[in-house]
């Protein structure tokens, strides 16, 4: 395929990264891998910018940036992988850093007892991809980013029972060239940040202290995210309003009453869904870790490919897609690190497992024509693995049941909003979740928050009991930047959609009283 495909209209591929040696340095490397015996060869020219700002009470504690450049080769010699890099740019750098892939193919074939076979997929002749941002965090003067954290502090900081604020953002601006020896040649530039304001209110007395954080989630959008309005024109968070109720919620919080431990209906919030869906779901239905990849370090999966097509999941309400493509996901791309094309898949559909997240070798191993996608590195020093792609569930297809309409059908039990702490087994099927808030639900209304909350279940169990979901108007983008995997470890962002929820009988704990206290 010969095409030029911008995602974003109202951007472009930074000039300086163009500018690099691109494909001087494919030709040579790839020119080299062929003639050293690869099979397959593929260069990556990447480049990851990153800046953090932490603020504490208005203070600035850390200001940091980096810049990570270099260049990786893989290739595939008798049906075995290779992988070198470099951190500096130039043709000698580039036969060089290829033969060294070879030579690292060679000392692993002994080793090696599965042949590399990829997934054929067409060749992408001269792409370009952008993700969809209004205004480079970047070109923004850091003064300027720490002025409005500032002013975003000072606005908790002001009220009534607020001791301390923190406020950070991290922003990430990720370039990436590839090109391999079938012709693709693929330029990608994605931008993503993560903005976190959180009061704290202090009982020095009780020698306790109760937190509160705003629900906003990382997201792949430009600075417009922080000086927006919610769903406005330029796609930003409505800061004034969560800023403005938070004291509130957090006053609340402080005096709720403890949760009564037992079996309750719940209205999950997709602020808190979709941590669940990330770890119950997005893990399991990674087919690396479901044939054991990941058994050494991260875990297997309970949902195995034997199961595929008939494991019940979940009720029949619940569909579950994989999705490369979403607008502003942080998972989203033009093109992975294997050179496929980003996608959109069914993973759960009518509560049944039907797919799998996977990569260009791990496709022909479940009998798949191509792969889906879901191969990316997180430097230019580490071999591309299989992450996951934007797992989400979808809204109900017919009616956009509102989340008041959900908890109107609850007589006793809990709505759950925003996420904070988790623990899942290794196998992804035993879990417990947290939140940051829990207003209790009597007789189809809330009734005041309560606390020391926690919900625990089996994954299968926990999604069979889901009765209901949101219509589209309750459908939520969420997500991480700091999805771990492998050996060495690699880092990824994530997002994860989803509608409100109402799962029925699900086991509540009391926290404090689980911990003794």
């Amino acid at each position: 395929m010969s095409a030029v495909t911008t995602n974003s209209p109202q951007r472009s591929v930074d000039a300086d990264f163009l500018a690099l040696p691109l494909r001087v340095l494919a030709e040579a490397a790839l020119t080299a891998a062929r003639a050293a015996g690869a099979t397959h060869a593929d260069l990556r020219v990447h480049r990851i910018r990153s800046q953090s700002l932490r603020l504490r009470d208005g203070t600035v504690q850390s200001s940091v940036e980096g810049v990570e450049l270099g260049v990786a080769v893989r290739v595939v010699v008798d049906g075995t992988w290779g992988f070198a890099s470099h951190a500096e740019l130039g043709v000698d750098v580039a036969i060089e850093t290829a033969h060294r892939a070879v030579q690292v193919a060679h000392a692993l074939r002994l080793l090696n007892r599965e042949q590399v076979v990829l997934a054929p997929e067409p060749v992408y002749d001269d792409v370009t991809w952008v993700s969809e941002y209004a205004v480079d965090p970047f070109d923004v003067p850091t003064p300027h980013k720490i002025a409005l954290l500032s002013e975003f502090s000072s606005r908790l900081s002001a009220s009534d029972g607020v001791d301390h604020v923190t406020a950070s953002v991290l922003q990430v601006k990720e370039q990436t060239f590839y090109a391999d020896m079938a012709g693709s040649t693929l330029t990608q530039q994605r931008v993503r940040l993560h903005p976190q304001i959180e009061a704290t209110a202090v009982d020095s007395a009780a020698g306790t202290f109760e937190s509160m954080r705003t629900l906003a989630p990382p997201v792949g959008r430009g600075w417009e995210y922080l000086v927006g309005t919610e769903n406005g024109p330029e796609g930003g968070w409505d800061w004034d309003d969560e800023l403005a109720r938070i004291p509130g919620w957090l006053a609340e919080k402080v005096k709720a009453p403890p949760v009564v431990a037992g079996p309750m209906d719940l209205v999950i919030d997709p602020t808190n869904l979709w941590l669940t869906i990330h770890e119950s779901i997005g893990h399991a239905t990674e087919y690396d870790r479901a044939i054991g990849y990941e058994a050494a370090y991260a875990g297997t999966s309970f949902a195995t490919p034997d199961q595929l097509g008939t494991l019940q999941y979940g009720t029949p309400v619940m569909h579950v897609t994989a999705d490369r493509t979403e607008p502003h996901g942080l998972s989203s791309i033009g093109w992975d690190d294997d050179g496929v094309a980003a996608q959109k898949w069914d993973l759960v559909r009518d509560g049944v497992l039907v797919g799998y997240q996977l990569d260009r070798v791990f496709a022909p191993r479940l009998g798949l024509p191509r792969s889906n996608g879901c191969a990316y590195a997180d430097s230019p020093h580490h071999v591309p693995i299989q992450r996951m792609a934007n797992v989400s569930l979808q809204p109900d297809p017919v009616t956009d049941t509102t989340t008041e309409d959900l908890i109107s059908r609850v007589e006793n039990g809990l709505y759950v909003v925003g996420d904070k702490s988790w623990s899942i087994d290794m196998q992804r099927y035993n879990f417990q979740f947290t939140g940051q808030r829990f207003f209790k639900i009597e007789n189809g209304a809330l009734a005041g928050q309560v606390r020391d909350v926690a919900y625990q279940a089996t994954t299968t169990d926990f999604w069979g009991s889901m009765e209901a979901v949101g219509g589209p108007s309750t459908w939520r983008l969420g997500g991480a930047f700091n999805c771990g995997k492998a050996q060495p470890g690699q880092v990824a962002a994530v997002s994860h959609g989803c509608p409100a929820a109402l799962f029925r009988g699900v086991n509540v704990l009391n926290t404090r009283t689980e911990a003794g206290a």
